[in-house]
């Protein structure tokens, strides 16, 4: 287990972090850091998942709003479960 944060959270009531790392590979138990009050939590990747790229903190369905940031950025088009990528297979950005 590392103690170097794996996924960065904005907001504590955002839906989504971002992975920080290269490499994320699937079974990792990921540290999270929530950056508005620096505290921290654990989620288990369920997938490998590029730097970047986001991960659900908690169960999405399909037309449910994704928080980032504590903003509305998007909206589920698929299915994501808590520790699965969340990125253009699953999500529609508000941004186009």
């Amino acid at each position: 287990m590392t103690n170097i944060p794996q996924l960065l959270v904005h907001n504590p009531d955002d839906t989504v972090g971002v992975v920080v790392v290269e490499d994320l590979k699937a079974g990792t138990e990921m540290l999270c850091v929530v950056t508005h009050d620096n505290s921290d939590f654990r989620v288990t990747a369920k997938a490998d998942i590029p730097i970047g790229h986001k991960v659900a903190l908690k169960d999405l369905s399909t037309g449910d709003t994704v928080i980032k940031y504590g903003e509305d950025i998007g909206k589920m088009v698929g299915n994501a479960g808590v520790g699965e990528h969340v990125h253009t297979h699953n999500m529609k950005t508000k941004r186009w």
